[in-house]
């Protein structure tokens, strides 16, 4: 019997390359069939191929390796410890009275999404600097109020990200290499000014914030000695079944195991330190900004690395995606336009209910956890949909386009392998493989707020617009 005959006698095993729709056929034939996902480079475009073939050339591909070898280990071996808590007017680089802070990359208020707009109104009602929502929107178009990204002042800010002079800040300090990084408090519920909701009950809650929340963590901490090392129980709620962006069950019950003797200890009553652990036990998300300032800290020791590749910062201010790459240093941006999350609705919600992707808690994910630590957290499907197995996927999935492990922080269920750590743009384009993040759904309207979870990559854009701006650059 020829070769060939026996070929079509016998039972296949096919592996598919290229359209998945011959998978699916052979598939509807009962044939095993393997699919190897597979783009061409770049996307097969002719600009981005040549500017991969000139990072590849042997000279520049050495200063390369070395500098993102430098970004890295910045990375892995830096130490953000809770220091303690204060109003952002005392200690926010650049904040004024008349300072909002957003998430994302710059953007005026015109261009401002629905849930963006929402929570800059609220905050400008808050600030004492409109009288209602609709004077607050004559005074956002003003001109007087000084928009800026909160990347660009050491912060970072969930959903819209929106942060004023009076709210309180972590303070984050970088033990390893002494920078400083800053978030706002968790406001707990769906219905938040992160969230673009604002009505009085929103108000309330953040004068409350301002009056008694805050001022106990900032009294507590001072009986701190040496701080709270945020990266050790980092690596522990992970192991305890959280991803720390959007599941923080075991790292909020850690952090407030940390702080309560502390609090015990300072002067306010009995009944507000009881208001205060009512709040604390309201919400798992609690120590939620609590990472998202841990990472921000980590990831802002490896910016401004000459010639690295390294992603920095991946942030949405709900219009664009923005990221930030170590090679260039300061507050260069690549963006691209948001993209739709998709993923299970609060009930009475559609998908065309939702706003486009929104926030700075894509740091979680530039450091290597959230989306990309999802096999810590199997339980998070329920949160965000797609299966367990699509979780522990996601996890692998993500050491293709990064340079490395960390291994302080490490994924049980992977053999204890370390969060996939340095997103490196090369990689991204090289394999057409996207960051993956898993993150809240704010409705497209002002006021209203959270309505869903789910999963979301960013745009290829910012990739591209990176990687030709680097292998341009005059120092490669």
């Amino acid at each position: 019997m020829s070769k060939t005959n026996t070929l079509f006698n016998s039972d296949l095993h096919v592996i598919n390359v290229g359209l998945e729709m011959f998978k699916d056929d052979l598939l509807k034939q009962k044939t095993s069939v393997s699919h190897l996902e597979w783009k061409p480079p770049g996307g097969g475009k002719p600009e981005l191929i040549a500017a991969l073939d000139k990072l590849e050339q042997p000279e520049i591909l050495e200063k390369i390796e070395a500098a993102n070898k430098l970004a890295v280990e910045r990375i892995i071996n830096s130490q953000p410890v809770l220091i303690g808590f204060d109003q952002a007017i005392n200690v926010v680089p650049g904040m004024t009275k008349t300072t909002i802070l957003h998430a994302g990359s710059p953007i005026t208020w015109e261009k401002m999404s629905g849930p963006m707009k929402g929570a800059v109104t609220g905050a400008l009602v808050f600030e004492g600097l409109a009288k209602d929502l609709e004077d607050a929107e004559r005074v956002a178009a003003s001109g007087e109020i000084t928009f800026s990204p909160c990347h660009e002042h050491n912060c970072v800010g969930s959903m819209a990200g929106v942060t004023s002079a009076s709210m309180f800040m972590h303070i984050v300090e970088n033990k390893t290499y002494g920078n400083i990084a800053f978030t706002n408090l968790s406001e707990q519920l769906s219905k938040i000014l992160r969230m673009g909701a604002n009505d009085e009950t929103v108000i309330a809650r953040l004068n409350w914030m301002r009056d008694v929340l805050g001022p106990m963590l900032r009294d507590a901490m001072k009986f701190s000695t040496n701080g709270i090392d945020l990266r050790l129980m980092l690596a522990q709620a992970l192991h305890m079944g959280d991803e720390c962006h959007n599941r923080n069950n075991a790292g909020t019950t850690m952090l407030i195991q940390a702080l309560t003797p502390l609090i015990l200890q300072t002067d306010f009553t009995t009944e507000q330190k009881i208001e205060v652990f009512n709040f604390v036990a309201s919400s798992d998300y609690f120590s939620g900004p609590t990472w998202m300032a841990m990472c921000k800290c980590a990831l802002d020791a490896a910016h401004g690395i000459e010639n690295s590749t390294i992603v920095t910062t991946m942030a949405r201010n709900g219009v664009e995606f923005g990221i930030r790459v170590s090679g260039m240093p300061g507050n260069t941006w690549f963006t691209g336009p948001s993209q739709k999350v998709i993923g299970p609705m609060f009930a009475g919600y559609k998908p065309e209910d939702a706003g486009l992707d929104i926030g700075d808690s894509a740091i979680t994910e530039t450091y290597g956890i959230g989306g990309f630590a999802m096999a810590t957290a199997p339980a998070i499907v329920a949160l965000v949909g797609g299966t367990v197995d699509e979780a522990l996927g996601y996890s692998t999935k993500m050491r293709e386009i990064t340079t490395t492990e960390n291994p302080n922080v490490t994924i049980p269920l992977l053999n204890f392998h370390g969060i996939p750590t340095g997103i490196d743009i090369r990689k991204v384009i090289q394999t057409g493989i996207m960051p993956v993040i898993n993150t809240a759904i704010a409705h497209k309207e002002a006021g209203i707020g959270m309505i869903g979870a789910g999963i979301t990559n960013p745009p290829v854009d910012c990739f591209e617009k990176a990687l030709l701006a680097l292998s341009s650059g005059d120092n490669l």
